[in-house]
């Protein structure tokens, strides 16, 4: 159970962007339709419903069913897939790239963030119906991204050569993955239970997107979760009319340009290209560039006049990738989606797409923060609490942490504050009397003031490097608990991967603790 919490906005893992996102704050407001409150959804829903065909939801039915076909779906998945057609059923989508073994745990917390919104909102809104969906990235080329994971301190991965969009790589080569795996993760009845669902995963479906299709259908079968491949010949024929006014205006450029431009003091997360989209076969994932009125294929002899690269677009429309400006508008045209849940990157580019969206006439989603946890163990918070160190402070800096609690633990004040400010005081009143007589004696004063202010400085320094001697057992302890849950200063979250933490119970508990409209990070024991 969840006993500690602290909010994002405190936990010094997010940008500026992000905070004052979360914060409402009136800079970024212009970013985003509506935030993320569940009395927000029923607009949501009136506005998603006129933007949406009945056309659309056959065809994306008709899409999931071939996808699925040759997959055991649960009896609640197939039932949402039936739901879609509907005009009463709205999604709620994360999406993910297709890290081996689902890469690190954040990709349970998306997907059951996703799951438990769903539910809330069926709560709310009782007369619509509301599916999950995890949108698979399987037109990501980015191979070593996604080609590992990590299990306690080993690094697992898959040796191998990608050059083509990663869903369409054959799993070869992961007997080894498996036998290393199988070595690393040890005996019993959990371990016994992983190492089954790697082999079926990877050993028993041919390519990675087929792979990742069972992994996710495996671990939340029972939540009627929606898993959709956007590599598909139908859905790439609703977004072809976006894809033909990509190549022959790129209209996209010029409104996220127009935003970037806005965002002053914020990190750019992503920046637009002239065109917008990939061209793919099973080897090659390459931009498509315009130049000398020929539409080109980086890196390859493809060439296109206007007229062919518009028949290819008619005849092949799979052959067209959006890349990460335009594979937003591209799943909010081809699903009835009200919001989209990421993670903090993520959220940083949607906000980067709205003036695109609206140039496009595409609503655009509610953006949703998914939810973040630390999994610890009762005995290694039992020793936190024995060392006076709370669930907040463990999110501090290493340096910040031991610092703190060296003071704590002194029997010394650690802390010059007083001393300096008397010796500022000080000062003022020599200035005012080196003032009154020759003014090139100020000059003196000020350099005597800032280096007397220094050597407090650096006697403050070396009394904290003392005590922290005399603490070292102490102090060397609350380091050790930090590194476990924070391992190299990083997110547990962002390296473990969820084999670390699994037992019969993890999912449910991390979908029944997911909360995604209130943003903070939780404390879950084990």
């Amino acid at each position: 159970m969840p006993t500690d919490c602290i909010s994002y906005q405190k936990s010094g893992y997010f940008s500026k962007l992000i905070v004052d996102y979360l914060d409402e704050k009136p800079e970024v407001q212009s970013l985003y339709h509506r935030f993320p409150r569940i009395e927000n959804f029923g607009p949501q829903i009136t506005e998603k419903a006129k933007n949406y065909t009945i056309e659309n939801r056959l065809i994306l039915a008709e899409a999931l069913k071939n996808q699925n076909s040759n997959f055991p779906f649960s009896q609640e998945t197939q039932t949402n897939i039936e739901l879609l057609k509907s005009d009463k059923t709205f999604t709620i989508t994360t999406g993910h790239q297709l890290n081996l073994f689902s890469g690190p745990a954040y990709f349970i917390y998306k997907i059951a963030s996703t799951i438990n919104l769903c539910k809330q909102l069926k709560q709310k809104y009782s007369d619509y119906n509301f599916v999950p969906i995890y949108w698979m990235a399987t037109e990501d080329h980015d191979f070593e991204e996604i080609n590992h994971f990590h299990f306690n301190d080993q690094k697992i991965k898959w040796g191998k050569e990608s050059f083509g969009p990663v869903g369409r790589l054959v799993t070869d080569g992961l007997t080894e993955t498996f036998k290393e795996f199988s070595e690393s993760i040890g005996v019993g009845e959990t371990a016994e239970y992983l190492k089954d669902l790697f082999k079926k995963t990877y050993l028993e479906h041919a390519n990675l997107a087929d792979a990742t299709r069972y992994l996710a259908n495996e671990l939340f079968k029972t939540e009627g979760l929606v898993i959709i491949d956007g590599d598909d010949k139908n859905l790439k024929s609703l977004f072809a009319p976006y894809v033909q006014d990509e190549l022959l205006h790129q209209n996209s450029f010029a409104a996220v340009s127009k935003t970037i431009a806005q965002l002053n003091e914020y990190a750019v997360q992503v920046n637009p290209r002239e065109i917008n989209l990939f061209y793919i076969e099973d080897n090659l994932r390459e931009r498509i560039i315009f130049e000398n009125n020929i539409y080109k294929v980086n890196n390859s002899e493809i060439e296109f006049s206007e007229t062919e690269i518009l028949n290819e677009l008619k005849n092949s429309p799979e052959k067209f990738s959006p890349n990460v400006i335009l594979r937003p508008l591209y799943q909010e045209v081809v699903l009835p989606n009200l919001a989209y849940i990421g993670g903090g990157g993520e959220i940083a580019y949607w906000l980067e797409l709205k003036n695109n969206f609206e140039a496009q006439k595409v609503l655009f989603p509610i953006l949703i923060l998914r939810n973040s946890f630390v999994i610890a163990t009762d005995k290694l918070m039992s020793k936190s609490a024995n060392l006076g160190v709370s669930f907040e402070e463990l999110f501090l800096s290493n340096q910040e942490l031991i610092n703190k609690k060296t003071k704590e633990l002194s029997n010394i004040k650690i802390d010059f504050s007083e001393q300096k400010a008397i010796l500022r005081n000080q000062f003022t009143e020599l200035l005012k009397i080196a003032e009154q007589t020759d003014k090139s004696f100020t000059g003196a004063v000020k350099a005597q003031e800032a280096k007397q202010i220094k050597g407090l400085d650096n006697l403050e320094k070396r009394l904290l490097k003392a005590e922290k001697r005399i603490h070292f057992e102490k102090l060397k302890r609350i380091t050790e608990i930090q590194n476990q849950l924070f391992p190299n200063g990083s997110l547990q979250e962002r390296k473990s991967n969820f084999s670390v933490f699994y037992s019969q119970t993890f999912i449910n508990e991390i979908i029944s603790h997911s909360d995604p409209l209130h943003t903070s990070f939780k404390l879950i024991k084990i």
